[in-house]
């Protein structure tokens, strides 16, 4: 009894290692592919997909068609969802390839769907059908899969032009690169001047005509100016000042330039201005009119 004991303790271990190196893979289920007509609203086109084992004939995706392909994912035998389930379309001629990822729920299930305006079209303008492969795989030492699922052919509108392929972004120098700014205002034209010119010399004779009317009295005129000379001087001064600020504005000057001297001459306006009017009040309250 005890030799036989020594005996099986090995095949023991034999066993588990056996049993340790057979590690799991992922694989699916339910595997269908469909071609759906978006202008017939029925499909033309359903088979499914076994594992390790293509389709027979080539899948056909017209250009109002819509491809789409439902599973299950699983690891071994357990419906799961993996790390990254898509089908990849690969060009055998040119090798390009590019992928579609699956929507897999917790449960497994997963779908992708695709048509025309979804393949680059460098694989639309392919001449020959197109590989389309399924892969499943996530983290760990569970094997991924990665099999060959069936032939991709892409069929175009004969009475449409190709697929244009766009030209690729390559960085390099680029031409360079002339700022047209916008030009500054322009003079009105010379008639609409002349209209306002001869306006203002219109209204000057109005205004000593109105003078006249009111009772204006120049006699003051020589009064004012000895009691007050400095204020009613820049006063006057800063009014035709003001005046050449306007004729400078409007033949070369732009408003930086025009600002500055306008605050200032109106600061000089503004303080001689009351003085002036001081000393006028100061006559009117001594009976002079």
């Amino acid at each position: 009894m005890r030799n036989s004991n020594w005996l099986l303790f090995p095949l023991l271990i034999i066993s588990s290692g056996v049993l340790s190196t057979a590690a799991s893979s992922w694989g699916f289920d339910d595997a269908t592919v469909s071609v759906l007509n978006k202008k017939a609203g029925v499909g033309g086109f359903k088979e499914k997909i076994a594992v390790n084992k293509p389709l027979s004939t080539p899948v056909t995706l017209g250009t109002s068609d819509t491809l789409k392909i439902l599973l299950t994912t699983k690891e071994d035998s357990k419906a799961k969802r993996p790390h990254q389930a898509f089908i990849l379309v690969k060009d055998p001629k040119s090798n390009l390839e590019t992928s579609f990822a699956f929507q897999v729920k917790e449960n497994g299930k997963g779908k992708v769907e695709l048509s025309h305006k979804d393949i680059p079209t460098q694989l639309l303008s392919s001449s020959g059908p197109l590989d389309a492969s399924l892969i499943v795989a996530s983290f760990g030492t569970t094997k991924p899969y990665n099999s060959h699922a069936f032939d991709l052919s892409i069929e175009l509108d004969p009475s449409s032009p190709p697929p244009a392929q766009e030209k690729p972004l390559r960085y390099g120098k680029l031409p360079e690169i002339h700022h047209k700014f916008k030009s500054g205002p322009k003079s009105p034209p010379m008639i609409i001047t002349m209209v306002f010119v001869l306006a203002v010399i219109i209204s000057l004779p109005l205004l000593l005509g109105a003078w006249g009317v009111l009772g204006a009295n120049l006699n003051h005129f020589s009064k004012a100016f000895s009691s007050s000379p400095i204020p009613h001087a820049l006063f006057f001064s800063s009014i035709i000042a003001m005046e050449g600020v306007f004729f400078m504005y409007y033949t070369s000057w732009n408003l930086f330039q025009t600002l500055p001297g306008a605050v200032s001459i109106g600061l000089v306006t503004f303080l001689s201005g009351s003085r002036a009017l001081q000393e006028v009040q100061e006559r009117r309250f001594a009976g002079l009119r």
